[in-house]
């Protein structure tokens, strides 16, 4: 399926987008977040967060470091993962992704682990255009 390239002129647009998809995801839903730093990734996913929890001013951290970043909406897990730091793919059993089936699981960094591609029902690939005004999101469903 080709991609729908969406303009983001800034945060706002991007946090719109956020609240677009989250408003189509259900239990179960993998999101496959691709991009290279700083290219608005987790900017994305804590839009995606923000709606799905109801809550706009929700503090939602890059998960580089914990790895795993877990979220309750409206009594449903929602886990936000960063695999940067991964270095085999089967590290990705250890992080308990799918322990529960009914968590929407917002991957950072999918490219560390392959394997998750036909489990998705959702890949952005985020990335910063050539003058560096704004971001365009390249969502496939």
């Amino acid at each position: 399926m080709e991609p729908e390239r969406i303009f983001l002129a800034d945060d706002d647009a991007t946090a719109a987008l956020g609240a677009r998809l989250a408003a189509n995801l259900a239990p179960g839903d993998l999101v496959l977040l691709s991009g290279g730093l700083g290219a608005g990734k987790t900017a994305l996913a804590r839009a995606i967060i923000r709606t799905l929890t109801g809550d706009a001013k929700l503090e939602v951290p890059s998960p580089s470091y914990a790895l795993v970043q877990p979220y309750e909406a409206a009594g449903k897990p929602v886990l936000h993962a960063d695999l940067y730091r991964l270095r085999e793919a089967r590290e990705i059993e250890e992080l308990g992704l799918f322990d529960r089936p009914e968590a929407i699981v917002l991957v950072e960094w999918p490219e560390r682990a392959r394997e998750l591609l036909p489990r998705c029902v959702l890949a952005v690939t985020m990335v910063v255009p050539a003058d560096g005004h704004g971001r365009v999101a390249e969502v496939v469903r």
